[in-house]
């Protein structure tokens, strides 16, 4: 007579793997709406200032984030649109949102940094306050804001990384609801219609269903 040795079932890794969906899930979701209201909002304040020297005097000038370059706005509003849509595709299609969220946040990174430095906006508004198409901007200097516009695409960024690694752990949308919003219930036929009710019959064409119930 034999015995039999009981076997101790392997561990999941579901729980685990759920917590992570979850956590990264909810980091990803505050990063990227932090991130393109940081960056949104950095594009509307000053980024520069000078003078430019006019026959009254130096005449003062301003430039903000929208005035030095308009890639950072367009590249958070594209960011914010890709956080949307991660969840309305699947597989390949979240893969490729995520790349996408994550370029744009690369991309608002990249186009801050350089209009930190960036005084063609301030030497076009000399230029036009002076009358002299060669006129520059005199005592040029930035501020801070542009590094805060570039926080706000590292968090996009950030966003688009953990959608392309824990991507496949979020839920999606899904398709199968009628036209009330309620799921569908499978491996059920609705009865035959009776013919002797009229009403009956519009509601099973309406269904898509044969009223006859053949």
């Amino acid at each position: 007579m034999g015995y039999v040795t009981a076997v101790p079932p392997p561990r999941s890794e579901a729980p685990a793997s759920a917590r992570a969906g979850r956590m990264s899930l909810a980091v990803a979701l505050l990063c990227g709406a932090l991130g393109v209201a940081v960056a949104l909002l950095s594009t509307r304040q000053r980024w520069s200032e000078g003078t430019a020297m006019v026959p009254g005097g130096a005449f003062p000038l301003t430039a903000k984030g929208s005035d030095v370059t308009g890639v950072p706005a367009a590249l958070a509003i594209v960011g914010l649109a890709a956080l949307v849509a991660v969840f309305a595709v699947r597989r390949a299609g979240r893969f490729m949102v995520a790349g996408l969220l994550a370029l744009s946040g690369a991309g608002t990174v990249a186009a801050a940094l350089l209009g930190a430095s960036d005084s063609s906006a301030l030497d076009e508004k000399a230029a036009q306050a002076s009358g002299d198409t060669s006129a520059t901007v005199q005592a040029l200097t930035h501020t801070s804001w542009p590094y805060v516009a570039a926080v706000g695409g590292a968090l996009i960024l950030l966003a688009g990384l953990l959608a392309l690694r824990y991507g496949r752990l979020w839920p999606g949308m899904s398709g199968r609801y009628e036209r009330s919003g309620a799921p569908r219930p499978r491996g059920r036929k609705a009865p035959a219609a009776d013919p002797d009710r009229p009403e009956e019959l519009w509601k099973a064409l309406d269904r898509g269903e044969d009223p006859t119930g053949a």
